[in-house]
């Protein structure tokens, strides 16, 4: 015969397991349902891609720039590197004052692990002088690097790419 004293310690004990193994299987869930998937993070990189491109081919700098970090970094064939916002946002205004843009870009690869990611593909773009003149066209391939923010957005933290078109020789002497 089971006293009071037993039933109240097995019911506790019983207790106790249920509310260990919901905590468990709850928590493993909770966890798993907090962290974002895979096709999630590729959905939020492809529409960051969206937003991004319209901002080149729309000329608007402000909504480029919100999608870059303090610390971006472009790196440009034939040229130095462009560190900080401040310096992309200075290079990307001359160029919307000059050019007409028609950019578009062909994801090939995207990597994402943990809070980082990374892109390979290939980009054209048609530059139309604003002042007139002959349209300069370019293809090439391209390879980002994109940081998870803490509010769960993505920013790109490193742009470059290169063209198609072979590099000239340099003069010999």
């Amino acid at each position: 015969m089971v006293t009071v004293r037993q039933s109240v310690a097995i019911t506790v004990v019983a207790s106790a397991t249920v509310l260990a193994a919901c905590l468990v299987g709850c928590g493993s869930t909770a966890v798993k349902s907090a962290a974002p998937s895979v096709a999630a993070d590729e959905a939020a990189i492809a529409d960051f891609n969206r937003r991004y491109l319209g901002a080149i081919n729309d000329g608007d700098i402000a909504t480029l720039s919100s999608l870059t970090t303090e610390g971006h970094i472009m790196l440009a064939p034939g040229r130095p590197a462009l560190v900080g916002k401040e310096a992309n946002d200075a290079a990307n205004g001359r160029a919307f004052q000059m050019f007409e843009i028609d950019e578009h870009w062909s994801p090939l690869e995207t990597v994402i692990s943990g809070d980082l990611a990374y892109q390979r593909g290939t980009f054209t773009v048609a530059a139309t002088p604003k002042a007139g003149g002959e349209t300069r066209n370019t293809s090439g391939n391209f390879l980002r690097i994109y940081r998870r923010q803490p509010d769960g957005s993505w920013r790109m933290v490193r742009d470059m790419f290169n063209s198609d078109k072979p590099t000239p020789a340099p003069a010999s002497n």
